[in-house]
C-alpha cells in the first residue's frame, strides 16, 4: 500500500512539466477563448433561433465562471503562510472546486429542463448559421481542452475546470450534430436526446469531484492511504518506536498532514530528536507526508491505540495520575 500510495502522488503531480506561471497563462487564454464563444454564440443563437447554440452559451459562460475561479485560486494558493493563515491558503482551491461542481450541477439541471421542454415544442432552426458558429465554439473548446491537458490531475480545482471544459467540447459536438442534421425530419429531437446523454456522464464525473472535495473538508484520511499499513510500517522500520493516536488529513491536493504520538522508551533528547528526523523523513519519502507533528511520550498516554478517540489523550491520562504526557 505504501507504494502504490506514493505511485499514485507522484502520478498525480503532472504540472512538474510546466512552471506555474505557465500554467497561470494557459488558463487566462482558455478564459479568453471561452469568453470568445459566448459572444459568438449568444449573437448567433438568436439570430438562427437555436436554442442548442445558446444553452451552449450558457455552458461556456459557466466555464468563464470556472477558469477564473481556478486562475484567482491558483494565485492565492502560493501565497506563504502568514500569522493569520499559518498554512497559507491552499484550502482554497478546495472550496473553489466545491463552487464549480455546485455550479455544474445547476447548469445540467437547466439543460435538462430545456431538453424536456424541446420535446415538447421542437423549432426549427437556421443550420447553416447554426453550424457555422457551434464550429467555432467547437474548435475554441478543444484549443482549451488542449491547453488544460494533462495539468488536471492531482488538482481538486484544476479538475473542476477542466470538468467544465470537456463538458461544452462534448455539448459543442452535439450541436454540430444537430445542425447537421436540423433538417431531417426528425433532426429536431436529436439534439434534447444527446443533451440528457451527455449530461448524465457529466453529473457522474462532478458527482466525484463533489465527494473528493467533501472528504478534504472533512479531514479525512487521503484516499489510497492505509492507516493501518502506515503504522505498520513505522512499526517495522522503527521498532523501538509506538505511534499511536495518528490523524493524517489533506489540506489541499498533494499536501498531506500528519499528527501523532511517538512512544519511546528511555532516551536522550538529541537521540529522540534524530529518531523523529527520520521518521518524518520516512514519511516524506514514502508517504509523501512533508508536514508531521510527532509528539514523543512515555507511560503517561494510557491508550495505545491507532486512533485518538474521545476520552483518549493528555486529559484524560492526567486524570488517571499519569505524572507526564
Amino acid at each position: 500500500m505504501t507504494d502504490c500510495y506514493r505511485h499514485q502522488s507522484a502520478g498525480d503531480s503532472h504540472e512538474g512539466i510546466a512552471t506555474p506561471q505557465s500554467l497561470d497563462r494557459r488558463l487566462v487564454a482558455s478564459i479568453g477563448l471561452n469568453g470568445v464563444i459566448v459572444v459568438a454564440e449568444v449573437v448567433g443563437g438568436f439570430a438562427s433561433g437555436s436554442l442548442a447554440l445558446l444553452s451552449d452559451a450558457m455552458h461556456n459562460l459557466s466555464d468563464v465562471a470556472a477558469l477564473a475561479v481556478a486562475l484567482a485560486a491558483r494565485r492565492l494558493g502560493r501565497r506563504p503562510p502568514s500569522l493569520r493563515h499559518t498554512y497559507g491558503l491552499r484550502r482554497v482551491e478546495v472550496l473553489a472546486a466545491l463552487l464549480n461542481a455546485a455550479v455544474l450541477l445547476v447548469v445540467c439541471t437547466l439543460i435538462l429542463r430545456e431538453a424536456v421542454l424541446r420535446f415538447a415544442d421542437p423549432q426549427p432552426v437556421r443550420g447553416g448559421l447554426m453550424l457555422t458558429v457551434a464550429l467555432v465554439g467547437l474548435v475554441a473548446n478543444l484549443a482549451s481542452v488542449v491547453l488544460l491537458k494533462g495539468h488536471q490531475h492531482g488538482d481538486l480545482n484544476m479538475r473542476g475546470a477542466f470538468l467544465h471544459l470537456v463538458q461544452d467540447t462534448v455539448s459543442s459536438v452535439v450541436v454540430v450534430v444537430a445542425a447537421m442534421l436540423s433538417g431531417w425530419r426528425f433532426g429536431v429531437y436529436l439534439d434534447p436526446i444527446a443533451s440528457i446523454l451527455v449530461v448524465l456522464m457529466v453529473i457522474r464525473g462532478t458527482w466525484r469531484l463533489v465527494r473528493d472535495t467533501v472528504q478534504v473538508l472533512l479531514e479525512a484520511v487521503p484516499p489510497g492511504l492505509d492507516l493501518e499499513s502506515l503504522h505498520a510500517d513505522i512499526q517495522r522500520r522503527f521498532p523501538i518506536s509506538d505511534m499511536h493516536h495518528v490523524h493524517v488529513w489533506q489540506l489541499g491536493s498533494g499536501f498531506l498532514l500528519l499528527t501523532a504520538h511517538i512512544r519511546l522508551p528511555d532516551m536522550s533528547l538529541s537521540d529522540i530528536e534524530t529518531l523523529l528526523a527520520k521518521i518524518r523523513r520516512h514519511l516524506a519519502d514514502a508517504w509523501s507526508i512533508e508536514h508531521c507533528t510527532l509528539e514523543p511520550d512515555t507511560s503517561a498516554c494510557t491508550d495505545e491505540g491507532l486512533l485518538q478517540r474521545p476520552g483518549d489523550g493528555c486529559a484524560a491520562a492526567r486524570e488517571k495520575g499519569a505524572e507526564s504526557c
